[in-house]
């Protein structure tokens, strides 16, 4: 088995800034990603997924390191004074490398 080391960045922040992440997504450079509705709570509150546009999403995208930082920095520079946001990223090992 053949693994390449690759960096899982996940996003969870408040629907409204769906259309402008899958934008930034696409512009550093990442392939595609996974989104779903969350709910939770944390230092904004309780947020429900009931209502879909005050509902928090997940967006989980796999990406080589230098995208990642790449994403990283944008968030922190364009999203986070305008969305609930936190983002991290975690260290993954992928099959078929050529996906990502």
């Amino acid at each position: 088995m053949n693994t390449h080391p690759m960096k899982l960045v996940t996003i969870i922040c408040e629907a409204l800034a769906r259309e402008p992440l899958k934008k930034l997504l696409a512009e550093v450079g990442a392939h595609g990603y996974t989104l779903f509705a969350v709910e939770g709570d944390g230092s904004q509150g309780r947020r429900t997924a009931d209502i879909q546009e005050f509902a928090n999403i997940q967006v989980e995208v796999i990406v080589p390191p230098p995208v990642a930082e790449k994403l990283l920095s944008r968030l922190e520079q364009e999203f986070f004074a305008k969305f609930a946001m936190v983002a991290y990223e975690t260290d993954v090992r992928v099959l078929r490398r050529e996906k990502f």
